[in-house]
């Protein structure tokens, strides 16, 4: 299988002088090409700070990092961005949706902000609206949406641009159990129609289920 995210001895540390946090420790990995993969592992373990390595959020590390066959390291900003755009998705724990923008707007607003004419995106923010179950709330606003719902937008938003790659950071950390297990559903249905793949970091074992493989943190090291 061909792999599209490689992490090799990775470090990463916080702080100065003697008051230094060594969060990742020569951490190494890889996620094939549709795979549905979790990270795991207590509190505090460093998933977050790996994910926003790997989605070029945070580039201050040690080790090497490639996406798609490319290294982030010293790859130009500009390169970068592009590289995000083109191949990366992220959704986050909270759902930064734009408040006084519907639900189509918000979902829309990377590409248009990139230059994109909303009629040309029409077809595919359609299919978008249906496979997230949000045609019927196309027009509402964010305010009158549950939190799963939002949560919803937000994936939506996130897969406009038909990336190979959904980097999701505890996408079900502010959701009950009944929402998580339809935004766990709905990522599963994602990973098997559309052929994402999917790193998504968890602290639960019930959402890490639904994914075709687990690698859990422990003590800046990956394993599995």
């Amino acid at each position: 299988m061909k792999s599209v995210i490689e992490v090799s001895n990775v470090s990463k540390t916080f702080g100065k002088g003697t008051n230094l946090n060594r969060v990742l420790d020569e951490c190494s990995m890889y996620v094939n090409e549709g795979e549905f993969v979790s990270l795991m592992g207590a509190s505090g373990s460093g998933k977050s700070t790996l994910l926003y390595l790997i989605g070029g959020l945070d580039r201050e590390f040690e080790g090497r990092i490639s996406i798609a066959g490319e290294e982030t390291h010293d790859m130009k900003d500009a390169k970068l961005s592009k590289l995000r755009l083109e191949k990366i998705g992220f959704v986050f724990q909270f759902y930064n949706l734009v408040m006084n923008l519907n639900v189509e707007d918000n979902i829309l607003l990377p590409m248009t902000m990139n230059g994109k004419k909303k009629s040309e995106l029409k077809k595919d923010l359609d299919e978008i609206l249906a496979i997230t179950g949000l045609t019927e709330k196309r027009k509402a606003m964010p305010s009158t949406l549950s939190g799963g719902q939002q949560q919803r937008v937000a994936i939506a938003r996130a897969i406009l641009g038909n990336p190979s790659i959904i980097l999701a950071d505890e996408p079900t950390g502010n959701l009950d159990s009944k929402s998580s297990a339809e935004i766990m559903e709905l990522f599963s249905k994602l990973n098997t129609e559309k052929g994402l793949t999917i790193l998504q970091v968890t602290h639960s074992e019930k959402c890490a289920s639904y994914g075709t493989r687990i690698i859990t943190l422990d003590n800046g090291k990956t394993v599995g």
